[in-house]
This record gives structure tokens, C-alpha cells and sequence, in this order.
């Protein structure tokens, strides 16, 4: 296998995530802006792997598995944490958990049949207003008072809508190779 910089940025992502949680139990408003910092980061080197790749043409096995996995693992542990603090409403998060394991194991199955199923753009979107979302109410009222929560709340809402539209259309555009096992 070919070690290259999108597989350093992913392995990166991963390592990351202890940091940011780890961050997010410092006492006081500045282990949340920490946090926010480090998950900010983390959610860069997602954009930047990706792009680097498909600009570069350096694919990789490693980069095709690993790189939604550990997008996966950053926005789930970011979550449930907010979730754990009161910063999140369990059921936004409960409903984009339930969709991104849920895809996670169509893209596996379909990649068993010898399908990709590419990123949407509605699931692109959908990234986007979950990270700033994320971002946001991680930081809350930690930077010069101004109050995050409402607009990370609202953009968590509208990640959440975003999540359920791509859910479908990616489960109604593999449902016929599903049925057919090809």
C-alpha cells in the first residue's frame, strides 16, 4: 500500500478526536473553545483529504474505507457528547446517527456488489451545516459572550432535515441493485 499525505490526513482525523473530547472536559468556557478549535481541525483535514486525493489522483484503498470511517467516528463522538452536556436535542442526533449508519452499511453492501455510491450533494451540504452546527455549539457562549446556541441548534435542524433527504435518495437509487443482488 501507498502512503500518502489524504491518508495522513485521515489517520490525522482519528487521532484528533480524543483531543477534541479530551478538550471538551477542561474546566471552564475555554476547554470548549478547545475543542471547537481541534474538531475544526479535524473537520479541515475531511475537506482537505478528499480533495487533495481526487485533484491528485491518489486514491487509495485505505482512503476509500478509512476516510468515512473516521468522518464517522469524528461526527459521532462530537454528538454524543454535545447530547451528554445539553447541548444537543437527542433526537436531531439520534435520527443522524440512525442515517449514517445506516448508509455506512448500504455503501458496504453495494461496494459488495461491485457498486459505489457517490456523495451527494445534498449529503455535502448536509456535512457542511452538521460540522458548523457541531462547531458552534461547542463553543457556545465561550467566545466573547456571543450566544452560539441558537444558530448551532438551527443549523443542527437543518443538518438534520439535509440528513433524512440524502438518507432516502441514496437508499431509493440502491434499492433496485438491492433487490436484484447485482
Amino acid at each position: 500500500m501507498v502512503w500518502n499525505l489524504p491518508n495522513t490526513l485521515t489517520a490525522m482525523r482519528i487521532l484528533l478526536i480524543p483531543f477534541f473530547v479530551g478538550f471538551s472536559y477542561l474546566p471552564g468556557r475555554w476547554g470548549f473553545v478547545l475543542a471547537a478549535l481541534f474538531f475544526s481541525l479535524a473537520a479541515i483535514t475531511d475537506w482537505a483529504d478528499g480533495y487533495i486525493a481526487r485533484r491528485r489522483s491518489l486514491l487509495t484503498q485505505f482512503g476509500r474505507f478509512f476516510d468515512p470511517v473516521a468522518d464517522k467516528l469524528l461526527v459521532i463522538s462530537a454528538l454524543v457528547l454535545l447530547v451528554a452536556n445539553g447541548q444537543a436535542p437527542f433526537i436531531l442526533v439520534l435520527i443522524i446517527l440512525a442515517r449514517e449508519i445506516t448508509i455506512m452499511a448500504l455503501r458496504e453492501r453495494m461496494a459488495g456488489l461491485g457498486h459505489r455510491i457517490p456523495v451527494s450533494t445534498t449529503g455535502k451540504w448536509k456535512t457542511g451545516f452538521q460540522m458548523a452546527a457541531i462547531i458552534m455549539l461547542l463553543v457556545q457562549t465561550g467566545l466573547w459572550d456571543i450566544p452560539f446556541q441558537i444558530p448551532g441548534v438551527i443549523c443542527l435542524y437543518i443538518s438534520t432535515g439535509l440528513t433524512l433527504v440524502s438518507g432516502y435518495h441514496y437508499l431509493k437509487e440502491a434499492w433496485p441493485k438491492l433487490q436484484s443482488g447485482t
